[in-house]
């Protein structure tokens, strides 16, 4: 979280989705973990038919997928997880870690997605990705679209990631523009939306690392994009209340956390994100083995949330805020998926929680736009959990004194809106950007039926 007295380091993004989705049906989470439901049987099919979506969502991640790429020296890999590794590395090159100094030889490898062409032009892509990345390798991604008016955007890096921090440090990068577009941190955006430009397809492109003459390969099971146009909004549509449950969720405050590791932005508001992951990869039931948290001061309470902070850190950004590299990190953990998308309504995060699947929302407020919130932020990730039978929403609030506190009830109709909004005033008055429906998706590779359902209405899957 960034407090309003503060200036966010993130170019905040400036479009929102106002579709609504159609919801599944609710179902059991495959998962053992407590709920509670109401008596709303009908679920969410009493609501009016969804508008079209506004945002398009696309990656790649069977067998088939990795086949239909232009490889490099790459590989796809069959199985039950299928994926992309290197085979034959089309050569050797130097890459000076810009925040280490340090020079080294990597082997490299390549592949790069067929065009998507966007079911929505969009102003803004963000990417995401799953992979696992060894020590002595690492991965590149990068995206080059095509604009409406059929000219190119060069090759822009959205990531140099590693699970670890021993060979890069993974990071952003940032001052990439040509004039019609730009890349902040993790998003592509067009410079100025009101001119007409759109990004009409993109391509995906990796580069897969290796300490030379070793057999060693990351391995990538999801590449994907999310692109989005919607028009600029003070306020939202209200949706309509559907089913009332609640999932069993750990609770993690990032306050008990306030000055521990600075060198990964300090702890406390500066947690949200991480904080935030680790709750609900523990809700899936992994979290990091003993050998993992050997690193941490043995004296901090939840180390878990110490090890999400650090292996989430941008060193460019200089914070653990960046979206695809929390999705990344929650799919370190065997057999899980992260990625970034955007949502059009509390009905598609009632239609996840209805198959049991909790969702991290990023908003910005000021304090007396979210009752009993306590607080005022230009950017903040919390867990959604659940909705009462009111239809307020149940939130795994980190920015809480302690893991007790952790869990709060906001008004459905200030929520929604705070979370969906494109605009908003702060505290000066001046006119600034909301986070438009920004959300975080982590959710297992074997899926019930009815998470499948789920993730496929809200465009996943």
């Amino acid at each position: 979280m960034t407090s309003l007295s503060e200036p966010s380091r993130r170019t905040v993004l400036t479009a929102a989705v106002t579709a609504a989705a159609a919801a599944a049906a609710g179902g059991s989470t495959g998962q053992a973990v407590a709920d509670t439901t109401s008596g709303r049987g009908e679920a969410l099919a009493h609501l009016a038919p969804a508008p079209e979506r506004l945002t398009d969502y696309h990656s790649w991640t069977t067998y088939t997928d990795w086949r239909s790429g232009s490889p490099g020296g790459t590989r796809a890999e069959a199985g039950e997880r299928p994926g992309l590794a290197i085979d034959v590395p089309l050569g050797t090159v130097d890459h000076t870690d810009p925040h280490t100094g340090r020079t080294a030889a990597w082997e490299y490898a390549t592949w790069t997605s067929p065009v998507h062409r966007l079911t929505v032009p969009a102003t803004e892509v963000i990417a995401s990705w799953n992979a696992r990345t060894p020590a002595g390798t690492w991965v590149q991604i990068e995206l080059r679209g095509t604009y409406s008016d059929g000219t190119d955007t060069p090759w822009y890096v959205l990531g140099r990631w590693a699970a670890g921090d021993q060979d890069i440090r993974r990071t952003s990068v940032d001052d990439q523009k040509d004039g019609r577009s730009s890349v902040w941190t993790d998003t592509f955006a067009i410079d100025d939306p009101a001119t007409g430009l759109r990004l009409a397809s993109y391509r995906l492109r990796l580069t897969l690392y290796r300490t030379p003459g070793t057999r060693l390969t990351p391995t990538v099971w999801r590449l994907g994009a999310m692109g989005s146009d919607v028009p600029d909004r003070f306020t939202v549509p209200a949706s309509v209340p559907g089913i009332a449950r609640e999932l069993n969720v750990p609770r993690y405050s990032q306050e008990t956390h306030k000055g521990q590791y600075p060198e990964y932005d300090n702890g406390g508001e500066a947690w949200c994100s991480p904080t935030s992951s680790q709750m609900i990869i523990e809700f899936w039931g992994r979290k990091p083995s003993a050998a993992d948290l050997a690193w941490v001061n043995p004296q901090y309470a939840d180390p878990q949330v110490c090890h999400a902070a650090r292996f989430t850190f941008d060193y460019q950004y200089e914070g653990c805020g960046n979206w695809p590299f929390n999705a990344a990190y929650a799919a370190t953990y065997k057999d899980m998926q992260g990625v970034v998308t955007r949502l059009g309504s509390l009905t598609d995060l009632e239609t996840l929680i209805a198959a049991g699947i909790p969702a991290i929302t990023s908003q910005s407020f000021l304090a007396a736009e979210l009752t009993d919130a306590g607080y005022g932020t230009a950017g903040h990730l919390m867990t959604v959990i659940g909705f009462t039978a009111d239809g307020d929403v149940v939130a795994n609030d980190p920015n809480s004194p302690t893991n007790e506190a952790v869990r709060r009830v906001y008004r459905r109709r200030e929520w929604e809106n705070i979370w969906l909004r494109t605009k908003r005033y702060n505290a000066a008055g001046k006119i600034v950007s909301g986070t438009g429906g920004i959300c975080y998706l982590y959710f297992p590779a074997r899926l019930s039926p009815a998470q499948r359902c789920a993730l496929t209405s809200v465009g996943i899957l």
